[in-house]
């Protein structure tokens, strides 16, 4: 597949220049436009790109293969090529909720692709069981999937304000319930069942790259708890906790989240230029 069939399959959009590339990927059955408070801050000095996923926003849904979307492997390999075509060679992932572990993933197919990751409200696991706490028992997961697979408006209507978090403007959970309901459902209903019936606990700590964990104190999808485990787990990773409500962070309180991904920037070494790092490698 070219530059052209790429960009139009994914909705790839390119923005600003620099030498280190800031690829960001949005949520479940969400868009890129999740990231309009964050991204633009950025175009200044690095080149910008942001993707929708298949059977989301405005990706070509005339491609989406079921066989293909069973699990997030599918996901991740649209990833590796669009960093591929459209990516420099230092490549910084901005990546929220599922798409965390779709770029987990992606880094673990191909790891020179990538050189650090910046998860937003990430979760490896989101069940319940034994000591681990990820924010649903079995049973509701259950529930909630029965409830998509029968009435996806109905379900859209429920979780949306759950992600969204109460305190924030009503517009606010509106935007992701229309997403939602914008999605190929087919498509919705796999990308869901991927998402919360995976468990990538046991990958994380094959993920050697520097990760920024931002997670938000009040999240009912992915409660703190899932943050320090991921801060823990992680071999290379800071955990910035966002007092806020909600699943979604950059749009809860963009401001910190400008700030927090500036400051692991920083600490990453780009300000002197990664471009100017020998065999690659990252300052630490």
């Amino acid at each position: 597949m070219n530059d052209a069939q790429l960009r139009q399959r994914f909705n790839v959009t390119v923005h600003g220049d620099g030498p280190v590339t800031l690829l960001f990927v949005h949520g479940l059955g969400c868009n890129q436009s999740m990231w309009r408070f964050v991204a633009p801050h950025f175009e200044d000095r690095f080149r910008v790109v942001m993707m929708d996923l298949m059977g989301c926003g405005r990706s070509d849904w005339s491609a989406w293969e079921p066989g293909r979307y069973a699990t997030l492997d599918g996901h991740a390999q649209d990833l590796i090529a669009v960093a591929q075509a459209f990516a420099g060679p230092h490549t910084v992932l901005v990546v929220h909720s599922v798409a965390t572990m779709i770029g987990l993933l992606a880094d673990l197919k191909a790891p020179p692709l990538f050189a650090a990751h910046a998860m937003f409200a990430p979760s490896p696991c989101y069940l319940n069981e034994g000591g681990y706490t990820g924010g649903f028992e079995r049973e509701t997961l259950a529930a909630l999937l029965e409830m998509l697979d029968n009435d996806g408006a109905t379900f859209a209507g429920r979780m949306a304000p759950v992600i969204m978090g109460e305190s924030h403007p009503p517009g606010y959970a509106r935007e992701i319930e229309d997403a939602f309901c914008a999605t190929l459902p087919e498509a919705f209903r796999q990308f869901a069942r991927a998402t919360f019936e995976g468990d990538f606990r046991a990958r994380l700590p094959q993920l050697v790259k520097p990760v920024l964990v931002l997670q938000c104190t009040e999240d009912v999808v992915a409660p703190r708890s899932v943050g320090e485990y991921m801060a823990t787990t992680l071999p290379d990773a800071r955990l910035v906790l966002v007092p806020t409500q909600g699943h979604v962070p950059q749009m809860a309180d963009p401001t910190r989240c400008i700030q927090a991904l500036e400051d692991f920037l920083e600490g990453l070494g780009l300000d002197q230029g990664l471009h100017e790092a020998q065999g690659g490698e990252l300052k630490r």
